[in-house]
């Protein structure tokens, strides 16, 4: 299976969450982390992990 990376955009759609509640929520440890992606700025997110996060949000609430 491969696994797609998402970028800010995607996940603040996919989650509904803002930008700094996603950092926030990282900070926490209760949010996937990001990973680096070419150049020092550049960040995203493996699909498989979000879709994995949102879905145990749906089972909890």
């Amino acid at each position: 299976m491969t696994s797609r990376i998402l970028r800010l955009k995607d996940v603040k759609a996919m989650t509904g969450l803002s930008r700094s509640t996603i950092y926030a929520e990282i900070a926490k440890g209760k949010f996937p982390r990001q990973i680096s992606l070419t150049g020092a700025r550049s960040v995203g997110w493996h699909e498989s992990a979000i879709i994995q996060w949102v879905e145990s949000r749906q089972r909890v609430g």
